[in-house]
């Protein structure tokens, strides 16, 4: 399978504020099938855009047959150019992280997922994965019923409600009281992530996660299996011993990169992706399945 890739300048207007987000486009191939159809995936990046890892890992999963897009988040205050993997590129990046608001992210996603729909090759069924703030955006998105599996890498901010702009570091079980926001035209600050886990009763997800990672520690992941479990929602949870923050990438890591580890996500994403995206399941019946106690 061979991959044509491409870029599409999407207008987008969240918080009143008109943008234009670039995404780039990683698209499958079959020679001699010009008509040939697939599913879609939206991939959202780390704080760094579309960096050279992200895009490998985009041509990664185009080449097993979907067809990827990737936003670039950070069209609110830059070009669709990544940020480098050094201190100044780091420092901007966590700015721009929580200056950017939850209904532009969320815009983000929609806007995304309806450039995947429109395109004639897509089948229309849609995933979603990332890593770092992709990862959790990726779960984010997931919100959104069109998208009907989700594999966050190591997302951030979930478990501490710090994406967006925020007051802090809230890891509490029970969701905040909301906040005004004239700006949004429900008047309040869209809910965080955490806090919306039952709307995501369409969608498969595969939570994947370092112990070793400092950004998501033990307790911000007990919290976020509690709070899936707690909403019904249908889930793994894969934890790896040895893995830090940022595992899967393979620039610039700062010695975290583990190649093994990286090689059964990806095993993962596929069989997950696969199975939901590829696979016409036809109408669940919705009825809970009793397993028999057996040995």
């Amino acid at each position: 399978m061979l991959i044509k890739e491409s870029y599409a300048d999407v207008k987008t207007s969240a918080n009143g504020k008109e943008s234009a987000m670039r995404i780039f486009l990683f698209h499958p191939t079959i020679p001699g099938y010009p008509n040939a159809r697939f599913p879609g995936v939206a991939l959202f990046s780390e704080i760094y855009q579309v960096t050279g890892p992200v895009a490998r890992f985009a041509r990664q999963i185009a080449g097993q047959g979907y067809i990827v897009a990737a936003p670039s988040s950070y069209h609110d205050f830059t070009g669709p150019e990544p940020l480098a993997y050094d201190v100044p590129g780091t420092d901007q990046g966590n700015e721009w992280k929580v200056v950017k608001t939850l209904d532009s992210y969320d815009e983000d996603s929609r806007r995304t997922v309806d450039y995947l729909r429109y395109l004639p090759t897509c089948t229309g069924r849609i995933g979603a994965t990332g890593m770092c703030l992709g990862g959790h955006l990726a779960l984010r998105a997931a919100l959104d019923p069109r998208i009907t599996a989700a594999i966050p890498y190591f997302g951030t901010d979930i478990h501490s409600r710090t994406l967006g702009p925020n007051d802090g570091p809230n890891t509490s079980p029970s969701a905040p009281a909301p906040r005004p926001d004239p700006t949004t035209a429900s008047g309040f600050v869209a809910p965080h992530t955490i806090d919306q886990f039952d709307k995501l009763k369409h969608c498969e997800v595969a939570m994947i996660f370092g112990i070793k990672d400092t950004h998501v520690p033990d307790a911000g992941r007990d919290l976020i299996r509690a709070k899936l479990r707690e909403a019904g929602v249908t889930f793994s949870f894969y934890e790896f011993a040895w893995a830090q923050h940022a595992f899967i990438r393979d620039e610039l890591s700062k010695g975290r990169y583990d190649p093994a580890i990286t090689k059964v996500c990806f095993e993962v994403l596929l069989e997950t992706f696969g199975r939901v995206l590829k696979t016409d399941l036809g109408q669940g019946t919705g009825e809970k399945e009793e397993v028999e106690h057996v040995c």
